[in-house]
């Protein structure tokens, strides 16, 4: 009893002159893991113990302050600067499950139909939901050789039963440019995909390339686009603004207030432009459109955006781990605060905003979108109405047309029929298809997606227990039609040559190019009046 006595009293001693070189905000942490450590009847886990500790640090404070590992680090750097073998997925790890934060356009998953918001349960029938399995674990079953295939089971938000995705993995492609050509003699396309290390190279390549082509106005689409690197959304917006005109502000309770102003180096200040955008375009896509808004440079067509407006400064460990802490806010430079609304420790609420969106019919009506007094801001030189209350709400609203969607196409998209009968095609006729369409322009002007193709495709749907319906077959016809067109199109020339065809059947692509077309139009959304 002495000895322990002397014992106890022994670790008091260490543990208290170890508290007393902590401050006192970390002292109550600092010291119930020294107990754990030192008190606790068995052996534990000190490192998965801190990370959880960690985790649920953050979990109180706000939705975007995370704890990333090691793994998981590299996995985004190298999604943002290179090239890797694999799925093609951004992802978070969300209440131990997987949860696609997006896909890598034109990579093996998109192809097949992953969309941002699924949660991946299980790999090649092995669970990895639910089931603390390690992030390291996950990502060598989603990685592998190019060429081979992986089966994934999905959980889609108002899909009531798993989807189940069969994807062959592929070289990644990391471009931040899908897409940059002239649609007419004095109208050019530029799609972003993201805002990477390589943007402000490529944007600005795409912009000269454009302008050597005769453009005088601009259709810049962020569609989708759900954001990067803060240094690539200023690179992007100086191409459009004169020198002196803010990006962007950001604002902090222990960080410097700072303001990014352009430096006059832009290759496009002068033309008109329309940005595109929708609930899927969030932080730097949102600092651009802002900024653009803003100063009523240009005009923004699409839908209200994410309302992703906090800034993470990344604060690295030796192992390589990372948190990325939230330690300021953005705001346009009329200054609107980009985040939406968020309870403190209640990410489930905020993850559901989007679906609460569509279900209030907002991003169907413009109507349905209301905002108080206390949120209106004014631009900074024609002086029109905007808001805050987050996300860039656009100058001309387009809504969500679902009218060609079924559950049937969702199937075939779903299960990769629509892809998978694409590379049968053109494995089958690609000699046929290289000899008569020797551009893209007389592919586009000539070809048809025939009836012998529809029936294939409904057929290699029942192959893999699709059963056919006639009637969400013919409501989503047109669809198909345009979705085969532009995939061959995609295998034969680029992603390029998937965007001139897609962006047909594009509600705010045409409404987009209707407006640029029509001097008053645009006059009067750049005016307000």
């Amino acid at each position: 009893m002495k000895k322990s006595m002397i014992f106890l009293i022994a670790f008091c001693c260490v543990f208290f002159a170890h508290a007393q070189r902590q401050s006192e905000a970390n002292k109550k942490l600092s010291l119930a893991a020294y107990a754990v450590a030192n008190l606790y009847v068995d052996d534990v886990d000190e490192n998965k113990l801190t990370e959880d500790a960690i985790r649920g640090m953050l979990k109180q404070l706000d939705p975007h302050s995370v704890y990333v590992t090691a793994e998981d680090q590299k996995d985004i750097e190298a999604s943002m600067q290179g090239n890797f073998d694999g799925i093609g997925i951004q992802f978070n790890m969300n209440n131990d499950t997987l949860y696609v934060v997006q896909t890598v356009p034109g990579g093996p998953s998109e192809k097949v139909g992953i969309m941002a918001g699924d949660r991946i349960i299980a790999v090649n029938d092995t669970v990895i939901a639910g089931v603390k399995m390690k992030n390291t674990d996950i990502m060598k079953r989603l990685r592998g050789t190019r060429g081979s295939k992986v089966n994934v089971k999905v959980l889609r938000r108002g899909v009531a039963t798993p989807l189940n995705f069969r994807i062959t993995r592929d070289q990644i492609p990391i471009h931040s440019v899908d897409a940059a050509y002239m649609i007419d003699k004095n109208t050019g396309y530029i799609r972003l995909n993201r805002f990477a290390g390589n943007t402000s190279k490529e944007v600005s390549d795409a912009i000269k390339k454009l302008k050597k082509s005769g453009m005088k106005n601009l259709i810049f689409d962020l569609q989708g686009n759900g954001g990067g690197y803060l240094k690539a959304a200023f690179d992007v917006a100086n191409e459009f603004l004169s020198k002196g005109e803010s990006v962007v502000n950001t604002q902090g309770r222990h960080s410097k207030d700072t303001s990014f102003k352009a430096d006059g180096s832009g290759q496009f200040k002068e033309g008109k432009i329309i940005f595109l955008v929708d609930e899927g375009s969030a932080s730097a896509s949102e600092i651009v459109s802002g900024a653009i808004q803003d100063w009523d440079r240009g005009v923004i067509v699409g839908r209200r955006t994410f309302g992703k407006g906090l800034v993470q400064r990344e604060l690295p460990f030796a192992d390589g781990s990372v948190i990325r802490l939230t330690t300021a806010r953005y705001y346009t430079p009329s200054g609107r605060c980009i985040q939406k609304p968020y309870e403190k420790g209640d990410n489930e609420d905020y993850q559901k905003d989007l679906i609460n969106r569509y279900n209030n019919g907002e991003l169907s009506n413009a109507d349905s979108i209301h905002f108080p007094d206390s949120l209106k801001y004014t631009t900074l030189k024609n002086h029109r109405t905007v808001y805050g209350g987050g996300g860039i709400m656009p100058d001309y609203f387009v809504p969500l047309d679902t009218t060609f969607y079924t559950d049937y196409h969702r199937d075939l998209v779903a299960k990769g029929i629509l892809n998978q009968y694409i590379i049968s095609y053109i494995d089958t006729h690609r000699k046929e298809l290289t000899s008569k369409y020797k551009n893209l322009d007389k592919y586009i002007s000539q070809f048809q997606v025939s009836e012998d193709m529809l029936n294939g495709l409904i057929e290699a749907g029942k192959k893999d227990s699709i059963t056919y319906n006639e009637k969400q077959f013919e409501i989503s016809k047109p669809i198909i039609q345009q979705q085969l067109k532009a995939l061959i199109a995609r295998d034969l020339f680029d992603m390029e040559a998937y965007f001139k065809i897609i962006n047909q059947i594009s509600d705010s692509y045409r409404k987009a190019l209707e407006i640029i077309g029509n001097n008053e139009e645009y006059d009067k959304l750049l005016k307000g009046k």
